[in-house]
């Protein structure tokens, strides 16, 4: 697998864990057992929604054997990928692939399998054009069945706003951040209301609500043509004022990413917003079941995102080269991915599809949730994916956003840093840790 400077991040980090993970004996892909079953190994990540779906397939597909492996966060996925990909070996018969590295895996696409020999190009009407297109690499190889995409709507715990005096009815929250005209600087203003209101945090911490604002930009951390696009970029400069000010201003909660105090942080009040892709309300429901709460811990989702339409991941099915099982695996990825498993794996889990049946299924169809106060959370997302575009993800994107802004963030959250000196302290990462 050749490796760029591009990607010497990711080399690290599987250097650096490549020896515990070479240990626990993983294979190539899957094999057969003693019964004469094909054994089908998966690794996914988050809350992808799929456990009742592998045993419905095992039942529907006698001889099949599915072999779970879930990893927390996608970027910890991405360093399991990259690990097994250095090393030649260990790669599961299916892998879920994150939008945030997928610009990494389309530099080695000749170590996935081309779904056009298994007859993708069949199915390829079912997906948003833009899901089916990023997927696809340079020679027309296509590598990926489209599970999910992350159209973003806000999530607000209603019992934190009505003690400030702010609106609880959801629809009223709408109204109350602009509807469809809703803007990070009203999103802000309310914030510092609340914090008056209440000496309390508006949200959890800086880095999901900048990863929400690079997002809705037309080029992110790259341009369209596959250039970085950080340094000397006034947008980027301007939301980030825009952050720093926040976090001066007592909004953010310094939360440390996916962790949130095991879940306390969402029980407790310490912050009373959140920026909710669907597959982050999986996230959000176990949060706060962890943290020992539940539906009447009062959180709520409304129909309305500060700065408009913004998409955060979505995820593919992928099977690697190395795979001992390539069609069995592609025809499981296949049927995974499909509108009817995608439904249930949003209402199993939160995932938004990103074929169009499933989405007009969820937008006419989807029932209430009771855990966020009977929100009509398909109806929502439907609408929220309205206008999302699909951004260029470079190679390096996740990187950046974890390992350049993510230190620089977190220094402004702990008081450690004013606007100017983050933004130095990211440029500073960014020239170690990818620019060549």
């Amino acid at each position: 697998m050749p490796f760029t400077r591009r990607t010497k991040v990711a080399a690290a980090l599987a250097g650096a864990t490549s020896i515990a993970l070479l240990a626990t004996g993983c294979s190539a892909g899957g094999g057969g057992s003693e019964s004469g079953e094909i054994e089908l190994t998966i690794t996914t990540f988050g809350t992808m929604g799929f456990d009742d779906l592998y045993k419905q397939y095992e039942e529907e597909n006698p001889g099949i054997k599915i072999t779970a492996n879930n990893i927390d966060t996608g970027g910890n996925a991405r360093t399991d990928a990259f690990t097994k990909l250095a090393a030649g070996s260990g790669l599961s018969d299916v892998v879920a692939i994150e939008e945030g590295w997928l610009g990494s895996i389309m530099e080695v696409s000749d170590q996935f399998v081309d779904l056009r020999d298994f007859g993708i190009e069949d199915r390829k009407g079912d997906w948003v054009d833009w899901k089916y297109e990023q997927v696809t690499d340079a020679d027309g190889r296509v590598i990926g069945y489209g599970t999910d995409i992350g159209p973003e709507g806000l999530c607000y715990n209603g019992a934190a706003f009505e003690a400030a005096g702010l609106p609880r009815d959801r629809e009223a929250v709408a109204e109350l951040f602009g509807g469809e005209n809703a803007s990070w600087e009203r999103y802000f203003e309310l914030g510092k209301q609340y914090n008056e209101a209440t000496g309390k945090a508006w949200y959890d911490h800086s880095g999901f609500v900048w990863n929400a604002m690079v997002n809705q930009l037309d080029e992110g951390y790259y341009t369209a043509d596959g250039e970085l696009n950080v340094e000397g970029n006034a947008e980027l400069e301007e939301r980030f004022g825009w952050i720093a000010d926040g976090a001066e201003s007592g909004l953010s909660a310094a939360q440390t990413a996916w962790d949130w105090n095991g879940g306390k942080s969402f029980v407790d009040g310490t912050f009373a917003t959140f920026v909710c892709p669907g597959w982050m309300l999986g996230v959000v429901e176990g949060q706060i079941e962890a943290g020992g709460g539940d539906a009447s811990t009062g959180w709520d989702f409304a129909d309305v995102f500060p700065g408009g339409a913004a998409n955060w991941g979505g995820s593919w099915l992928s099977v690697p080269t190395s795979s001992q099982h390539q069609e069995e695996a592609a025809a499981l990825a296949s049927w995974l991915s499909e509108p009817e498993q995608q439904v249930a794996a949003f209402e199993a889990a939160g995932p938004f599809p990103s074929t169009v049946d499933a989405q007009e299924t969820l937008a006419s169809e989807g029932e209430p949730e009771e855990f966020f106060n009977g929100a009509p959370t398909g109806q929502i997302l439907a609408e929220r994916a309205k206008g999302v575009k699909a951004q260029f993800k470079g190679p390096d994107d996740s990187v950046i956003q974890e390992n350049v802004f993510g230190p620089a963030l977190q220094s402004l959250d702990r008081g450690e840093a004013n606007g100017d000196q983050a933004w130095q302290k990211a440029l500073d990462l960014l020239n170690e840790l990818v620019v060549e």
